[in-house]
């Protein structure tokens, strides 16, 4: 076996944040093994104004607390998690083949602990997160499978394009400081493309154009009208996309998903979530533009089918 250990760390970046990023790559056999991740905190102070939970249901703007208080601190990472992931790929039997696993550190801690041993089920800042573990094989003549748990597909292209992902963006409310994360433009730009098992099947490259489409997990959730939508098939989802280099480069992308809900109110409802989105990325020397704009039917708010439908079951 060979043995060979490459290592580059970029340095710490400084704006009452501190961030680490390193990469390995261990070249083993037949196969090479990376090695990435990150780490980030920033200090978050959080001011809302307003009565006392004044943003409206379903909204994640923050609000005074019950007591009236309207000032929250904390230290945090931002909207994208400390990170570590292993990357294994080689090529055999005429396959590129690969896997990926990841997970994801908290960095807020409120408990007396400080290790989660006294926290309560509201504090997630002490949750080690799993948000990827998935295989993928193919060729660049027909395509590539992937199977397991990975981003989303909608929307997914909307989190990956949004300039807050390397900062803190939008706070998570007045007990942000106990979140794993901030929010950047969840909930307030797009939907939360999420990080779902599922099936997903990606064309070649043909010279900029790409089209993914997957089966997905159905989840199940309790949305803020005191619902619990249990969705009852797998979601199917896609998305095509075209990109460009040079001098201007970019990115132009058009996606779809729809679920099916049955609700567990006092009149149990079935429907549909149907939703398309569109969006654009443009970028020149250090100037990048992102447009984006979604529609969806019973989609709901942040979080697929998040007060998707009323207490009687009617889609909003």
């Amino acid at each position: 076996m060979n043995k060979k250990l490459g290592l580059a760390v970029a340095g710490a970046v400084l704006a009452l944040s501190s961030a680490a990023q390193a990469g390995i790559t261990i070249p083993a056999g037949d196969w090479t093994v990376d090695i990435s991740g990150n780490v980030n905190a920033y200090y978050q102070n959080t001011r809302a104004s307003g009565g006392a939970h004044a943003a409206t249901s379903g909204s994640i703007a923050s609000a005074r607390d019950a007591a009236g208080d309207r000032v929250a601190n904390g230290i945090n990472t931002g909207l994208l998690p400390a990170w570590i992931g292993f990357t294994g790929k080689t090529r055999q039997n005429d396959l590129d083949v690969s896997f990926t696993i990841s997970f994801q550190p908290g960095v807020s801690s409120k408990d007396t602990s400080g290790d989660g041993a006294f926290v309560n089920t509201a504090d997630a800042g002490d949750q080690i997160l799993n948000r990827q573990t998935f295989i993928q094989f193919g060729d660049a003549s027909w395509g590539s499978i992937k199977l397991g748990k990975d981003l989303g597909i909608f929307a997914s292209d909307a989190i990956l394009s949004d300039m807050t992902l390397l900062g803190v963006g939008s706070g998570s409310g007045l007990s942000g400081s106990t979140a794993n994360t901030t929010n950047g433009g969840i909930g307030t730009g797009y939907m939360y493309a999420s990080w779902k098992g599922q099936i997903a099947y990606t064309t070649p490259n043909w010279n900029g154009f790409q089209a993914t489409v997957g089966l997905t997990n159905p989840n199940q959730g309790v949305n803020l009208a005191g619902l619990t939508n249990n969705q009852d098939r797998l979601g199917v989802e896609g998305k095509a996309s075209y990109s460009w280099a040079g001098d201007v480069s970019g990115k132009v992308w058009a996606g779809f998903a729809s679920y099916d809900v049955t609700t567990n109110g006092a009149t149990p409802k079935n429907y549909t979530i149907t939703a398309y989105d569109l969006g654009a990325n443009v970028n020149s020397g250090n100037l990048g533009v992102t447009a984006y704009y979604y529609k969806g039917d019973g989609l709901g708010t942040t979080l697929f089918g998040n007060l998707g439908a009323d207490a009687n079951g009617k889609k909003t």
